[in-house]
Protein backbone atom coordinates (compact mmCIF):
# COMPACT_ATOMS: atom_id res chain seq x y z
CA UNK A 1 0.00 0.00 0.00
CA UNK A 2 1.30 3.45 -0.90
CA UNK A 3 1.15 6.37 1.56
CA UNK A 4 -1.45 8.29 -0.47
CA UNK A 5 -3.60 5.43 -1.76
CA UNK A 6 -7.20 6.64 -2.11
CA UNK A 7 -6.28 10.34 -2.37
CA UNK A 8 -7.67 12.08 -5.46
CA UNK A 9 -5.81 15.16 -6.73
CA UNK A 10 -7.30 17.58 -9.25
CA UNK A 11 -4.30 19.20 -10.90
CA UNK A 12 -5.12 22.49 -12.61
CA UNK A 13 -1.46 23.55 -12.74
CA UNK A 14 0.88 24.00 -15.68
CA UNK A 15 4.59 24.31 -16.46
CA UNK A 16 6.75 23.34 -13.45
CA UNK A 17 6.13 24.33 -9.81
CA UNK A 18 2.58 22.98 -9.58
CA UNK A 19 3.21 19.88 -11.71
CA UNK A 20 6.33 19.01 -9.70
CA UNK A 21 4.28 19.09 -6.51
CA UNK A 22 1.58 16.86 -7.96
CA UNK A 23 4.07 14.41 -9.51
CA UNK A 24 5.37 13.79 -5.98
CA UNK A 25 1.81 13.08 -4.83
CA UNK A 26 1.44 10.69 -7.77
CA UNK A 27 4.69 8.94 -6.82
CA UNK A 28 3.25 8.48 -3.32
CA UNK A 29 0.17 6.71 -4.67
CA UNK A 30 -2.39 9.48 -5.16
CA UNK A 31 -4.58 9.47 -8.26
CA UNK A 32 -3.64 12.72 -10.00
CA UNK A 33 -5.89 14.03 -12.77
CA UNK A 34 -4.09 16.66 -14.82
CA UNK A 35 -6.57 19.03 -16.46
CA UNK A 36 -5.19 20.28 -19.79
CA UNK A 37 -6.32 22.52 -22.61
CA UNK A 38 -7.79 20.59 -25.55
CA UNK A 39 -5.51 20.55 -28.55
CA UNK A 40 -2.33 21.90 -26.94
CA UNK A 41 -2.28 20.80 -23.32
CA UNK A 42 0.33 21.99 -20.84
CA UNK A 43 2.62 24.63 -22.39
CA UNK A 44 5.63 22.44 -21.71
CA UNK A 45 4.45 19.80 -24.18
CA UNK A 46 5.76 22.23 -26.83
CA UNK A 47 8.95 23.18 -24.97
CA UNK A 48 11.59 21.44 -27.05
CA UNK A 49 14.00 20.28 -28.19
CA UNK A 50 14.84 17.84 -26.81
CA UNK A 51 11.86 15.65 -27.68
CA UNK A 52 10.83 12.21 -26.50
CA UNK A 53 8.89 9.71 -28.65
CA UNK A 54 5.59 11.31 -27.54
CA UNK A 55 6.21 14.85 -26.31
CA UNK A 56 8.94 17.06 -24.85
CA UNK A 57 11.57 16.03 -22.32
CA UNK A 58 10.52 19.05 -20.25
CA UNK A 59 6.91 17.88 -19.95
CA UNK A 60 7.91 14.33 -19.09
CA UNK A 61 10.18 15.54 -16.27
CA UNK A 62 7.21 16.67 -14.17
CA UNK A 63 4.17 14.64 -15.17
CA UNK A 64 4.74 10.91 -14.75
CA UNK A 65 2.05 8.80 -13.13
CA UNK A 66 -0.80 11.20 -13.87
CA UNK A 67 -4.01 10.98 -15.85
CA UNK A 68 -4.60 13.61 -18.55
CA UNK A 69 -8.10 15.01 -19.08
CA UNK A 70 -8.67 17.64 -21.75
CA UNK A 71 -11.28 20.09 -20.49
CA UNK A 72 -12.06 23.50 -21.96
CA UNK A 73 -12.93 25.68 -18.99
CA UNK A 74 -14.73 28.08 -21.33
CA UNK A 75 -17.09 25.29 -22.42
CA UNK A 76 -20.10 24.90 -20.08
CA UNK A 77 -20.11 21.09 -20.16
CA UNK A 78 -16.37 20.78 -19.65
CA UNK A 79 -16.48 23.38 -16.89
CA UNK A 80 -19.17 21.38 -15.09
CA UNK A 81 -16.95 18.29 -15.34
CA UNK A 82 -14.04 20.28 -13.89
CA UNK A 83 -16.22 21.52 -11.02
CA UNK A 84 -17.39 18.00 -10.31
CA UNK A 85 -13.78 16.79 -10.28
CA UNK A 86 -12.77 19.53 -7.82
CA UNK A 87 -15.80 18.78 -5.65
CA UNK A 88 -14.81 15.14 -5.46
CA UNK A 89 -11.09 15.71 -4.93
CA UNK A 90 -9.12 15.52 -1.71
CA UNK A 91 -6.58 17.99 -3.10
CA UNK A 92 -6.82 20.73 -5.71
CA UNK A 93 -3.63 22.35 -7.03
CA UNK A 94 -3.74 25.39 -9.32
CA UNK A 95 -1.40 28.09 -10.59
CA UNK A 96 -3.76 30.20 -12.68
CA UNK A 97 -3.50 33.97 -12.63
CA UNK A 98 -4.85 35.12 -9.27
CA UNK A 99 -8.64 35.37 -9.50
CA UNK A 100 -8.96 33.56 -12.85
CA UNK A 101 -10.67 30.48 -11.40
CA UNK A 102 -13.03 32.34 -9.08
CA UNK A 103 -15.15 33.54 -12.01
CA UNK A 104 -15.56 29.93 -13.15
CA UNK A 105 -16.67 28.59 -9.80
CA UNK A 106 -13.35 26.84 -9.28
CA UNK A 107 -11.83 29.14 -6.67
CA UNK A 108 -11.28 28.03 -3.10
CA UNK A 109 -14.47 29.60 -1.75
CA UNK A 110 -16.74 27.82 -4.23
CA UNK A 111 -14.92 24.47 -4.11
CA UNK A 112 -14.68 24.38 -0.31
CA UNK A 113 -18.36 25.27 0.07
CA UNK A 114 -19.23 22.13 -1.89
CA UNK A 115 -16.30 20.14 -0.54
CA UNK A 116 -15.32 21.26 2.99
CA UNK A 117 -12.63 18.58 3.22
CA UNK A 118 -10.67 19.84 0.22
CA UNK A 119 -7.02 20.83 0.61
CA UNK A 120 -6.69 23.58 -1.98
CA UNK A 121 -3.18 24.73 -2.94
CA UNK A 122 -2.60 27.91 -4.95
CA UNK A 123 0.82 28.51 -6.50
CA UNK A 124 1.74 32.01 -7.66
CA UNK A 125 4.76 34.09 -8.50
CA UNK A 126 4.44 36.80 -5.89
CA UNK A 127 1.37 36.07 -3.78
CA UNK A 128 -2.31 36.87 -4.03
CA UNK A 129 -2.07 40.45 -2.74
CA UNK A 130 -0.11 43.38 -4.14
CA UNK A 131 2.04 41.03 -6.22
CA UNK A 132 -0.84 39.20 -7.87
CA UNK A 133 -0.32 40.87 -11.27
CA UNK A 134 3.44 40.26 -11.43
CA UNK A 135 4.65 37.53 -13.82
CA UNK A 136 5.23 34.18 -12.13
CA UNK A 137 8.36 33.06 -13.95
CA UNK A 138 11.29 31.32 -12.29
CA UNK A 139 13.79 33.45 -14.23
CA UNK A 140 12.19 36.68 -12.98
CA UNK A 141 12.04 35.34 -9.42
CA UNK A 142 15.75 34.49 -9.53
CA UNK A 143 16.46 38.03 -10.73
CA UNK A 144 14.33 40.11 -8.37
CA UNK A 145 14.64 37.67 -5.45
CA UNK A 146 18.38 38.10 -5.06
CA UNK A 147 19.52 34.65 -6.15
CA UNK A 148 21.28 35.97 -9.27
CA UNK A 149 23.10 38.56 -7.17
CA UNK A 150 25.05 35.83 -5.36
CA UNK A 151 25.48 33.46 -8.33
CA UNK A 152 28.26 33.60 -10.92
CA UNK A 153 31.66 35.27 -11.23
CA UNK A 154 31.58 37.83 -14.01
CA UNK A 155 28.04 39.05 -13.40
CA UNK A 156 24.63 38.06 -12.03
CA UNK A 157 23.81 34.56 -13.28
CA UNK A 158 20.77 32.31 -13.09
CA UNK A 159 21.07 28.81 -11.69
CA UNK A 160 21.23 26.18 -14.45
CA UNK A 161 17.81 24.73 -13.63
CA UNK A 162 14.51 26.40 -12.65
CA UNK A 163 15.50 26.05 -9.03
CA UNK A 164 12.90 28.42 -7.59
CA UNK A 165 10.12 26.40 -9.21
CA UNK A 166 11.63 23.25 -7.72
CA UNK A 167 11.86 24.76 -4.23
CA UNK A 168 8.30 26.11 -4.46
CA UNK A 169 7.06 22.67 -5.51
CA UNK A 170 8.65 21.10 -2.46
CA UNK A 171 7.11 23.75 -0.20
CA UNK A 172 3.72 23.10 -1.80
CA UNK A 173 4.09 19.36 -1.27
CA UNK A 174 5.01 19.79 2.39
CA UNK A 175 2.05 22.11 2.89
CA UNK A 176 -0.37 19.71 1.21
CA UNK A 177 0.81 16.72 3.23
CA UNK A 178 0.62 18.70 6.48
CA UNK A 179 -2.92 19.87 5.66
CA UNK A 180 -4.01 16.30 4.86
CA UNK A 181 -2.60 15.18 8.21
CA UNK A 182 -4.45 17.97 10.02
CA UNK A 183 -7.64 17.03 8.17
CA UNK A 184 -7.42 13.59 9.75
CA UNK A 185 -7.98 15.30 13.10
CA UNK A 186 -10.35 18.14 12.20
CA UNK A 187 -12.25 16.69 9.25
CA UNK A 188 -11.81 19.94 7.36
CA UNK A 189 -9.52 21.07 4.57
CA UNK A 190 -7.96 24.48 4.11
CA UNK A 191 -6.41 26.87 1.58
CA UNK A 192 -2.63 26.74 1.14
CA UNK A 193 -0.75 29.47 -0.71
CA UNK A 194 2.85 29.27 -1.87
CA UNK A 195 4.71 31.70 -4.11
CA UNK A 196 8.06 31.75 -5.85
CA UNK A 197 9.47 34.79 -4.04
CA UNK A 198 8.70 33.48 -0.55
CA UNK A 199 10.14 30.06 -1.34
CA UNK A 200 13.29 31.66 -2.73
CA UNK A 201 13.74 33.91 0.29
CA UNK A 202 13.24 30.93 2.59
CA UNK A 203 15.96 29.05 0.72
CA UNK A 204 18.58 31.80 1.03
CA UNK A 205 19.14 30.68 4.67
CA UNK A 206 22.60 31.86 5.82
CA UNK A 207 22.86 34.40 3.00
CA UNK A 208 19.65 36.12 4.04
CA UNK A 209 20.69 36.02 7.69
CA UNK A 210 24.09 37.46 6.73
CA UNK A 211 22.31 40.45 5.26
CA UNK A 212 20.12 40.82 8.35
CA UNK A 213 23.20 40.66 10.58
CA UNK A 214 25.33 43.15 8.63
CA UNK A 215 22.97 45.22 6.49
CA UNK A 216 25.07 44.31 3.45
CA UNK A 217 24.06 42.02 0.61
CA UNK A 218 26.69 39.31 0.06
CA UNK A 219 27.35 39.93 -3.65
CA UNK A 220 28.70 37.53 -6.27
CA UNK A 221 30.30 34.44 -4.77
CA UNK A 222 31.14 32.25 -7.74
CA UNK A 223 32.14 28.87 -6.36
CA UNK A 224 33.32 30.20 -3.01
CA UNK A 225 31.61 30.03 0.38
CA UNK A 226 31.19 33.37 2.17
CA UNK A 227 32.11 31.98 5.59
CA UNK A 228 34.42 28.99 5.00
CA UNK A 229 37.80 28.58 3.27
CA UNK A 230 38.85 26.59 1.42
CA UNK A 231 35.32 25.74 0.27
CA UNK A 232 35.50 26.24 -3.48
CA UNK A 233 36.83 24.89 -6.75
CA UNK A 234 40.60 24.79 -7.13
CA UNK A 235 42.50 24.14 -10.35
CA UNK A 236 44.63 21.03 -10.59
CA UNK A 237 46.90 20.08 -13.48
CA UNK A 238 43.98 19.20 -15.76
CA UNK A 239 40.69 20.33 -14.27
CA UNK A 240 38.88 21.91 -11.35
CA UNK A 241 38.47 20.13 -8.02
CA UNK A 242 35.78 20.98 -5.45
CA UNK A 243 37.38 21.12 -1.99
CA UNK A 244 35.59 21.58 1.34
CA UNK A 245 37.38 22.10 4.64
CA UNK A 246 34.86 22.52 7.41
CA UNK A 247 37.34 22.94 10.27
CA UNK A 248 41.00 23.54 11.08
CA UNK A 249 41.81 19.84 11.49
CA UNK A 250 40.65 19.16 7.95
CA UNK A 251 42.72 22.05 6.64
CA UNK A 252 45.84 20.66 8.30
CA UNK A 253 45.20 17.30 6.62
CA UNK A 254 44.73 19.09 3.31
CA UNK A 255 47.99 21.00 3.69
CA UNK A 256 49.89 17.83 4.58
CA UNK A 257 48.38 15.82 1.72
CA UNK A 258 49.24 18.38 -0.96
CA UNK A 259 52.80 18.60 0.38
CA UNK A 260 52.52 22.02 2.01
CA UNK A 261 52.19 21.25 5.76
CA UNK A 262 53.60 24.67 6.68
CA UNK A 263 50.40 26.33 5.41
CA UNK A 264 48.50 25.10 8.47
CA UNK A 265 50.83 27.11 10.75
CA UNK A 266 50.96 30.20 8.56
CA UNK A 267 49.45 33.13 10.46
CA UNK A 268 47.29 33.93 7.41
CA UNK A 269 45.71 30.48 7.40
CA UNK A 270 45.78 29.22 10.98
CA UNK A 271 42.03 29.54 11.61
CA UNK A 272 39.02 29.49 9.33
CA UNK A 273 38.48 33.23 9.90
CA UNK A 274 42.10 33.85 8.88
CA UNK A 275 41.67 31.77 5.75
CA UNK A 276 38.48 33.60 4.74
CA UNK A 277 40.26 36.94 5.20
CA UNK A 278 43.26 35.84 3.14
CA UNK A 279 41.43 33.68 0.62
CA UNK A 280 43.31 34.94 -2.52
CA UNK A 281 46.69 34.04 -0.98
CA UNK A 282 45.30 30.68 0.16
CA UNK A 283 43.96 29.81 -3.28
CA UNK A 284 47.26 30.72 -4.93
CA UNK A 285 49.23 28.50 -2.55
CA UNK A 286 46.87 25.54 -2.87
CA UNK A 287 46.59 25.70 -6.66
CA UNK A 288 50.39 25.78 -6.95
CA UNK A 289 50.51 22.53 -4.99
CA UNK A 290 47.53 20.92 -6.74
CA UNK A 291 49.06 21.66 -10.14
CA UNK A 292 51.42 18.77 -9.55
CA UNK A 293 48.76 16.16 -10.39
CA UNK A 294 45.36 15.61 -11.98
CA UNK A 295 42.05 16.26 -10.21
CA UNK A 296 40.90 12.64 -10.08
CA UNK A 297 43.98 11.48 -8.17
CA UNK A 298 43.80 14.43 -5.78
CA UNK A 299 40.14 13.64 -5.10
CA UNK A 300 41.02 10.09 -4.09
CA UNK A 301 43.91 11.16 -1.86
CA UNK A 302 42.03 13.91 -0.09
CA UNK A 303 38.92 11.78 0.44
CA UNK A 304 41.15 9.09 1.87
CA UNK A 305 42.38 11.40 4.64
CA UNK A 306 38.94 12.79 5.47
CA UNK A 307 39.02 15.98 3.40
CA UNK A 308 35.88 16.36 1.31
CA UNK A 309 36.82 16.69 -2.36
CA UNK A 310 35.28 15.78 -5.70
CA UNK A 311 35.89 16.28 -9.40
CA UNK A 312 33.58 18.68 -11.18
CA UNK A 313 31.42 16.45 -13.35
CA UNK A 314 28.30 16.70 -15.48
CA UNK A 315 24.85 15.11 -15.36
CA UNK A 316 26.08 11.95 -17.06
CA UNK A 317 28.86 11.45 -14.52
CA UNK A 318 26.46 12.28 -11.66
CA UNK A 319 24.10 9.50 -12.74
CA UNK A 320 27.06 7.12 -13.10
CA UNK A 321 28.22 7.99 -9.58
CA UNK A 322 24.76 7.47 -8.09
CA UNK A 323 24.56 4.11 -9.83
CA UNK A 324 28.02 3.12 -8.58
CA UNK A 325 26.94 4.01 -5.04
CA UNK A 326 23.86 1.75 -5.34
CA UNK A 327 21.48 4.72 -5.13
CA UNK A 328 19.42 3.42 -8.07
CA UNK A 329 18.99 6.86 -9.64
CA UNK A 330 16.72 5.83 -12.53
CA UNK A 331 13.35 4.10 -12.71
CA UNK A 332 11.47 2.43 -15.52
CA UNK A 333 8.13 4.12 -16.24
CA UNK A 334 6.98 1.79 -19.00
CA UNK A 335 8.13 0.49 -22.35
CA UNK A 336 6.77 3.49 -24.25
CA UNK A 337 8.74 6.10 -22.31
CA UNK A 338 12.27 7.06 -21.40
CA UNK A 339 13.51 6.13 -17.92
CA UNK A 340 13.24 8.87 -15.32
CA UNK A 341 15.10 10.03 -12.24
CA UNK A 342 13.44 8.36 -9.27
CA UNK A 343 11.76 10.07 -6.37
CA UNK A 344 14.64 10.90 -3.99
CA UNK A 345 12.93 9.61 -0.81
CA UNK A 346 13.23 5.96 0.23
CA UNK A 347 10.67 4.31 2.53
CA UNK A 348 11.36 1.21 4.62
CA UNK A 349 7.75 -0.09 4.71
CA UNK A 350 5.98 1.59 1.82
CA UNK A 351 8.50 1.89 -1.01
CA UNK A 352 7.43 3.71 -4.14
CA UNK A 353 6.62 1.13 -6.79
CA UNK A 354 4.78 1.03 -10.07
CA UNK A 355 6.09 4.24 -11.61
CA UNK A 356 4.00 5.03 -14.70
CA UNK A 357 4.84 7.02 -17.81
CA UNK A 358 3.65 10.59 -18.36
CA UNK A 359 0.21 10.62 -20.00
CA UNK A 360 -0.56 11.32 -23.62
CA UNK A 361 -2.64 14.45 -24.09
CA UNK A 362 -6.27 13.70 -23.22
CA UNK A 363 -5.59 10.01 -22.71
CA UNK A 364 -7.92 9.75 -19.72
CA UNK A 365 -10.58 12.32 -20.58
CA UNK A 366 -13.41 9.81 -20.92
CA UNK A 367 -12.32 7.94 -17.81
CA UNK A 368 -12.49 11.18 -15.82
CA UNK A 369 -15.91 12.05 -17.25
CA UNK A 370 -17.20 8.63 -16.21
CA UNK A 371 -15.70 8.99 -12.74
CA UNK A 372 -17.34 12.34 -11.99
CA UNK A 373 -20.64 11.19 -13.49
CA UNK A 374 -20.92 8.37 -10.98
CA UNK A 375 -19.20 10.17 -8.11
CA UNK A 376 -20.83 10.50 -4.69
CA UNK A 377 -22.22 13.82 -3.58
CA UNK A 378 -20.29 15.83 -0.96
CA UNK A 379 -22.60 14.78 1.88
CA UNK A 380 -21.95 11.14 1.02
CA UNK A 381 -18.18 11.47 1.15
CA UNK A 382 -16.59 9.31 3.81
CA UNK A 383 -15.54 10.93 7.04
CA UNK A 384 -11.96 11.30 8.26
Amino acid sequence: MSPLDGILVADFSRVLAGPLATVTLADLGATVVKVERPGSGDDTRQWGPPWTPHTSAYFESANRGKQSACLDLDDPDDLETARALATDADVVVENFRVGALEGRGLGYAAVSEANPRVVYCSVSGFGSGAGSELPGYDFIAQAVGGLMSITGDAGPTKVGVALVDVLTAKDATVGILAALRERDASGRGQHIEVNLLSSLLGSLVNQATSYLATGRSPGLLGNTHPSIAPYETLMCRDAALAVCCGNDRQFRRLAETVGRPELADDARFRTNADRVEHRPDLVTALEEALGADIAERWARRLTGVGVRAGCVGDIASALELADALDLAPLVDVGSEALPQVRNPVSYSRTPITGYRRPPHLGEHTELVRQRVTRRTTPCQRPGP
